[in-house]
């Protein structure tokens, strides 16, 4: 286990911290996988609940306060510049994150099992 190198008080910064570390591990396996001589075509899709961090992504024009935000968001601007990944907004409805991070009622948590579990 790896300790944090940052503590966030927002969803904000957690969410562009979490997606710099998705993009790495992006590109890591598309790098690998055209090693092994597959070829990979077209962005990978991250799909967001936060439609601040979806909309940052996708404008190039953003503040930020924070070195280590800043650096996260020069990071996914310049994946989704490069053709790497493809930000989307996800609803609350279809998160399917929501599975291993919220308490849900029985009826809620098995649509969203269905959808998981296909």
């Amino acid at each position: 286990s790896k300790s944090q190198a940052t503590v966030e008080v927002s969803t904000f910064g957690a969410e562009f911290c979490a997606m710099k570390t998705a993009v790495e591990m992006i590109e890591g396996l598309r790098y690998k996988l055209r090693m092994f001589g597959i070829p990979v075509e077209g962005p990978a899709n991250i799909y967001c609940d936060n439609e601040a961090v979806t909309k940052n992504t996708q404008v190039p024009e953003s503040t930020l306060k924070k070195k280590h935000h800043s650096i996260a968001y020069h990071r996914c601007r310049e994946a989704v510049a490069a053709g790497t990944i493809r930000v989307a907004k996800q609803g609350t409805r279809k998160n399917l994150a929501d599975l291993f991070t919220k308490v849900l009622t029985a009826a809620r948590r098995q649509f969203l099992l269905e959808r998981f579990t296909y």
